[in-house]
């Protein structure tokens, strides 16, 4: 029996929305979701956002290293 993990909505522009749609096709994520739940357990696996709730330049830089490695952008 597969145990469901609770979940919750996260709203985000449409205009976003339709961008991740189309940076996606043809990379092997079914949704803008899985694309989305990927890329924050990769932010998240880092450790901690900075103070001021922003990322860093060299957390941002490493989020675009790891996704272009593995050929998303």
């Amino acid at each position: 029996m597969k145990i469901m993990k609770e979940k919750v909505t996260i709203k985000i522009p449409k205009e976003l929305y339709e961008k991740l749609k189309e940076i996606i096709k043809g990379t092997g994520f079914s949704s803008v979701t899985e694309f989305v739940v990927f890329t924050m357990r990769l932010i998240a696996s880092g450790g901690k956002v900075s103070e001021k709730g922003k990322l860093s330049k060299k957390e941002v830089e490493e989020v675009r290293k790891r996704l272009k490695e593995l050929g998303y952008l």
